[in-house]
């Protein structure tokens, strides 16, 4: 009996809190994360918050650095795939760039094109050179993890007998999950960074499993341990990139004197550029000989 009303408590706090989850997108009332399609310029279901252009500014590659420990925690702590997908998909829903293919499907572009050289492919399959468009920029993303623990306050109630004990256990498991997320925009002709943006997400987090929703509890909720997490980081990436759109809507060159790889204007004593020359101490004027005295 006491078991049965247990879980249905916990079964009904599980719920209040559950249905009071919700994704911030920089700011308090932006709780929708990414969503829709998107078929050239058009798009269809866009969160209602992303920015748009009214025409593209060049072509883009999502370039995902799978070897950084972020990508490791992304992919066997949270149990999340690839961010690639997610940021083309916001990308083509902008109109602010053509995404081309430079992730794992270009294997199978290379793929089509040998079958072609090797003659398996039908007469006027048309897999010649000279058809791949390029890339004129690169988009990279970076995720930083963040959380807010409040299980003291669980802790604290757990140490209660009866009802407080379990909803003691349910408290421990309310925690606030944060993601901060990077953006970086580089020119693939020159390498220079035209670029970057950081945004950031928040959301609360019903850790549910252990105490009452453990073995014989009521029921598990594994499962949804891992959307919020999901959800905050697509709230994360659609900031930072609203707020990279912003800046390449009112992008300005930087210039430096003398041409970017020129050496720069920090020179160095002894150097060859003209920062370094500029260094080099001026040679005094010689002084004008003494004319020849008059007999």
């Amino acid at each position: 009996m006491i078991r049965t009303a247990r879980n249905y408590i916990g079964s009904l706090f599980a719920g209040a809190l559950l249905a009071g989850c919700g994704v911030q997108v920089g700011s308090d009332s932006a709780r929708t994360p990414i969503t829709g399609s998107a078929g050239g310029e058009t798009s269809t279901g866009a969160m209602a918050q992303l920015q748009r252009c009214d025409q593209s500014l060049g072509t883009l590659a999502v370039v995902e650095d799978q070897a950084s420990p972020w990508y490791y925690q992304l992919t066997r702590e949270y149990k999340l795939t690839s961010t690639v997908p997610l940021i083309r998909l916001l990308v083509q829903q902008s109109n602010c760039f053509v995404v081309v293919e430079r992730g794992r499907g270009f294997g199978q572009l290379q793929t089509e094109r040998a079958l072609d050289r090797s003659g398996e492919l039908r007469q006027g399959s048309n897999f010649g050179q000279g058809q791949l468009v390029a890339a004129d920029y690169a988009l990279s993303p970076m995720i930083s993890f963040s959380q807010g623990d409040t299980s003291g306050i669980g802790s604290a109630l757990s140490l209660l007998p009866g009802y407080a004990g379990v909803l003691g256990s349910l408290a421990g498991g309310i925690r606030t999950r944060e993601a901060s997320t990077t953006l970086t925009l580089v020119d693939n002709r020159s390498g220079v960074q035209l670029a970057a943006a950081e945004g950031s997400a928040a959301t609360t987090d019903f850790n549910a499993w252990g105490g009452v929703f453990g073995r014989g509890g009521g029921g598990s909720l594994g499962g949804y341990t891992n959307t919020p997490e999901g959800k905050v980081l697509a709230g994360a990436f659609a900031d930072a990139y609203n707020r990279l759109v912003s800046s390449v809507k009112n992008y300005k060159a930087q210039e430096v004197k003398g041409g970017l790889g020129t050496g720069g204007g920090l020179g160095v004593q002894g150097g060859s550029t003209p920062a370094s020359r500029a260094l080099e101490p001026v040679p005094a004027p010689k002084a004008a000989p003494n004319p020849a005295p008059r007999r």
